[in-house]
This record gives structure tokens, sequence and C-alpha cells, in this order.
């Protein structure tokens, strides 16, 4: 354990423009594993990135952009479809943007001469999350200011409809049991939806607010992780509605929490993109103290690489890396 937690970037790499969005590719299908996608002012890059950590004969980060669609207003969100796949003839790059003009795109590109887009059009406010099923990528689902869960078929057809008693803050598909839908809204309240009975089936209570950022731990779903006000929040579900462990973390409101993709016990949290820099934190259940504490400039958005512990955030016209130990 180092005792000075505070580091600089372990990696960079520049950007044209201020980066609000950004994400690993979460699914290992069909070589893409290495993909990350993120998000400007009026485009989304794809690229591809391999690191140190996991091939001996790099030296740092090698970065590759792969494609670059013109988008032509912010982007917001960006979710992966399964159905990416590096290793079919042609190739198979799909994924759905939330964009400020409260509209969700759905892209598939062949990366050569195929790069077409659906509009999927319905919220009435911002989206502040979406994502695909895991399983078969044929539906998505996002959450809105508008205080509405929608459910979309590839068509861009809304199949459910969720009524939500507060603006929906963050959306997560249960990895295995795709029937299962976690919303969580920003008066704290998570509720878990059965979507063949189209019903909640479990909620869970902060108790605090605003609830900006929940997610489902996806190495043990048994456990889901929000930020509200300044803390942090741990939730068991079997063992109760309210939270298990709580800490404050960001003086200036927490916005964003994420899990590890490969430790149950690992997290990430952000603070608010402030006028100067954001704080970017990652958390071990197992210590007190933050194990790693970073600044951003005008830092925003964060995800987690597939296979490595290894977290990257958007920044003004970078993409910022940060590695821990487990």
């Amino acid at each position: 354990m180092k005792q000075d937690a505070t580091r600089n970037a372990a990696y960079t790499v520049d950007c044209e423009d201020y980066v609000h969005v950004v994400e690993f590719n979460p699914f290992e299908s069909g070589n893409s594993g290495n993909l990350i996608a993120y998000g400007g002012n009026n485009y989304v890059v794809i690229g591809m990135c391999t690191f140190q950590e996991e091939e001996a004969d790099i030296e740092g980060i090698q970065y590759k952009t792969l494609r670059t669609f013109h988008h032509g207003v912010r982007v917001d969100g960006i979710a992966w479809s399964p159905e990416t796949r590096l290793d079919s003839l042609p190739p198979v790059i799909k994924f759905c943007t939330s964009a400020a003009d409260l509209k969700i795109r759905l892209f598939t590109s062949d990366l050569q001469d195929k790069n077409e887009y659906k509009v999927l059009e319905g919220h009435s406010d911002f989206i502040n999350g979406l994502v695909f099923n895991p399983k078969e990528g044929e539906e998505i689902a996002s959450v809105s200011d508008d205080h509405t869960c929608r459910i979309w078929n590839l068509e861009g057809m809304q199949i459910a409809h969720f009524v939500l008693h507060s603006p929906g803050m963050s959306v997560c598909w249960h990895p295995e049991e795709t029937f299962k839908l976690m919303v969580a809204e920003k008066n704290g309240t998570i509720r878990f939806y059965d979507l063949m009975a189209q019903q909640a089936i479990l909620s869970l209570e902060s108790e605090q607010m605003p609830l900006m950022s929940a997610h489902w731990c996806l190495k043990n779903t048994l456990r889901v992780g929000a930020v509200a006000g300044n803390d942090w929040l741990i939730w068991d579900i079997t063992r109760s509605s309210y939270p298990q462990e709580k800490r404050p973390v960001h003086m200036d409101r927490a916005c964003l929490f994420r899990w590890s993709t490969i430790n149950e016990n690992l997290f990430a949290t952000t603070g608010y993109p402030g006028k100067m820099a954001t704080q970017f934190q990652i958390h071990h259940l197992g210590h007190s103290q933050p194990i790693l504490i970073g600044s951003v400039a005008v830092g925003s958005g964060l995800s987690w690489h597939r296979t490595l512990p290894l977290c990257a955030i958007g920044g003004d016209h970078k993409l910022l890396f940060w590695v821990t130990e487990m």
C-alpha cells in the first residue's frame, strides 16, 4: 500500500476535442475487448487500445483510431452492443449514444463503407443512462430526467415504458438473467424490474439525495453501489434495502460510480466536473481510505477496462488512464 495515494494518470491519449464520455467495450465476444469509444461536442471516436499490462512488447499504451463518426450534437452517453465483433468479415461495430438533443442514435459500421445510424425518439428531457441487453443486444434501455425508463428494440420502437417518481439517473441490465433491470432514481430509490411481468420486484433506499449514479456489480450481482450527496454507498441486496456501508468521498458532491469488471471489492468514483479539476478516486472495500486519488482537468465519463484494474476518464482534449494494483 503506497503512503501517497495521489497520482498522475499512467497513460494519456490526445484527442481533438473535449471528451464528455468514454466507454471501454465490456464484452469479450469476437476479439473486441480492446475497443474504446469516446464522445465530444459533435463526434464519436472508436479506437483500439492495448496496454503494457497485457502485452509485454508494448511500452505504455498503444492506441489507434479506427473510425470517427460525425454526430452533429454533444454526446452525453455511449453504450456498446454485444453484437460488436472484430473477428468477423466484415467486422461489426455497434453502439448507441444519447445526446443533448434528447435523442438516442444507434450506430452500425463495418469500418469500411457501411456507416449508418437510426434515431430513437421519445424522451422529452435529458437522457442520463443507456444500456444494451448484454446477451443478445436486441434491446436498449434508457432513463431520463423526464421520469421514465424506456425499452426500445433495434428498429427504434418503444416496447416497454416505466414511469419513475423522479429523474432516472442510471440503468443496468443483469448480465445473466436478462429479464432483470436495475433503475436508479435521483430521489435515492433504486428499483429492480422484472421485464417479463413489467413490474418492480425489489427496491433499495439511499436515504440521501441527490443520487447521481448507481451501478450493479457484475462480479457479484448481490452488490449495488451508488453515489448520493458527497458519499458512496454499497448495498448487499440479500441483507437490507438500506446501505451496508457508506463513506463521504467528494466534498463538491459525487458524480459517478463504477464497479471494476474484474474485482467485486474495487470501484471508482468521481466528483463534479469542476471549473478547474475533477477529483477521481479508486476505492477498495478492504481499505478505509481511497487506494488511488487522481485529478483531471474538467474530467467527465468513467469506465473500467474489461480485464485490467485500469480506469479511463475523459478530459480536456485528452483521454486519461489510471492503473491500480489489485
